[in-house]
């Protein structure tokens, strides 16, 4: 006989939340190495002391978090699930009645008293001295890289960069043009580069126009990530334009933070050739003390069968070059009244030949056979670059090339699991705070996979 279904006739139920959000549950083991209580006291100085109570920010943190490490993009929808899932309720301290607030609350409170309190970095400090706490940074080794974010700003609607007046915009200008006028002389935005972008977003101005992936281009904001190589723990994250300078400008301010915060200095930095720049690693050698395990960014090889400059040697003590025929190659052959510094205007000394020894030299067709004579330029900071070269033939490097992946792996788990393939947020200050609650959502969900509690969870999970 075919049965039917009935509604219970039970007048009372005895309902205990916390026994329906499983013990695997990721929130759940998330939930231990969440501390929300230095988040009031961070953001009272930004509330009023009087009129009616305003939605507990530690709710709204919690809400943030959800949506962050469930890959739920839209606030709408973040409220919705919120709302009818047990695990988020029970995450969010709702209980069963409790009321979930609107979404336009979050919208408020981010271009608000979040911003001006820089809350969003503070949790994030609060996650990594966590992570510290529990043995997942080692502190010997960093890596840092970065990935394009595309920005919620549309080519269509754009104009061209020549054609940008910030003169044209004044009091009544939206937020994101406030922000990016403010940003004009920021070393991760206006300042990084003098060139003019090709196209402008009216809507985004600071997102930046970038053809970077080898398709079509796009306007993209670049999350930057310094990593321990340990456990692939994120100890800092910066938003910049979406240009090498800018990135490499964003690494060097957060080692600098790192240290300041945390304590911490690492023995090797390991990174792409982007920041393999003379300028760079002369900064992380000279100045840090930090081993650079990173491709030298090297233009003077030849690809047209000549000499490179690698086939030259330099004899420091003599400040000169010898060449494959055993000639000298010397920045002055005489003496001069007025001394001269012998640097260029590119931050370079030029090392020539003799025209003398060129002239009948063998090796002319090999060499410079285009030129009476040839000369060698040298960086003022190529000995930072010897450095370099020297750290990577050892298999120190070797071993530092492969730990530097977990950084790209965390940038494909960001578009791919977290969903951040494009932001919602615009401005710096938008793709900022965007950048921060990923990065903290990840170390939180790094926490749960790789400090999961004792006892019923473990078997659970087993």
């Amino acid at each position: 006989m075919m049965g039917s279904q009935v509604a219970p006739a039970q007048l009372f139920y005895d309902f205990c939340l916390d026994d329906h959000v499983p013990d695997d549950h990721l929130l759940r083991r998330i939930d231990q190495f969440l501390d929300l209580e230095s988040v009031r006291s961070e953001l009272k100085p930004f509330y009023s002391t009087i009129g009616r109570p305003s939605i507990a920010p530690e709710l709204m943190m919690r809400m943030l978090l959800v949506g962050y490490c469930m890959g739920i993009r839209s606030e709408r929808r973040l409220c919705e699930e919120v709302h009818l899932n047990l695990a988020y309720r029970w995450f969010c301290r709702l209980g069963l009645d409790g009321k979930v607030p609107d979404h336009s609350t979050f919208s408020r409170n981010r271009h608000g008293r979040f911003r001006q309190s820089d809350i969003l970095r503070h949790l994030f400090e609060t996650v990594v001295e966590r992570c510290l706490s529990e043995g997942l940074v080692g502190g010997e080794g960093f890596a840092v890289d970065a990935s394009l974010i595309a920005a919620d700003a549309n080519k269509q609607r754009s104009v061209p960069g020549d054609e940008w007046r910030a003169a044209d915009f004044g009091a009544g200008a939206g937020r994101a043009v406030r922000e990016y006028l403010a940003t004009l002389d920021d070393a991760a935005f206006g300042a990084a580069s003098e060139v003019t972008p090709k196209f402008i977003s009216p809507s985004d101005p600071a997102a930046q126009w970038t053809g970077a992936h080898k398709g079509h281009a796009f306007f993209a904001y670049a999350t930057n990530y310094l990593i321990d190589t340990d456990h692939g723990v994120i100890l800092d994250v910066e938003a910049t334009r979406a240009i090498r300078q800018a990135e490499v400008g964003a690494a060097r301010s957060m080692i600098d933070r790192t240290g300041d915060r945390f304590g911490l200095k690492p023995t090797y930095l390991a990174a792409d050739s982007a920041y393999g720049s003379a300028a760079n690693l002369a900064w992380l050698v000279k100045e840090r003390e930090i081993a650079p395990h990173i491709p030298v960014f090297d233009k003077s090889n030849r690809t047209d069968g000549t000499f490179s400059r690698a086939d030259f040697m330099f004899d420091p003590d003599a400040n000169e070059y010898t060449c494959p025929g055993g000639k000298r190659l010397v920045q002055f052959r005489r003496s001069y009244k007025t001394p001269r510094t012998g640097i260029t205007s590119a931050g370079t000394r030029l090392y020539r030949a003799s025209q003398h020894d060129c002239k009948v030299c063998e090796l002319k067709p090999q060499c410079c056979p285009n030129m009476p004579s040839r000369k060698i330029p040298r960086d003022l900071n190529e000995d930072a670059r010897d450095v370099a070269r020297a750290i990577a033939e050892t298999p120190e490097y070797e071993r530092s090339r492969h730990r530097r992946k977990k950084v790209e792996m965390l940038f494909a788990h960001l578009k791919r699991i977290l969903r951040l393939g494009r932001l919602r947020l615009r401005g710096p200050s938008g793709a900022r705070d965007e950048f921060l609650l990923a990065a903290t959502a990840q170390n939180l969900r790094r926490l749960a996979k790789l400090r999961p509690p004792a006892g019923p969870m473990i078997a659970a999970m087993a």
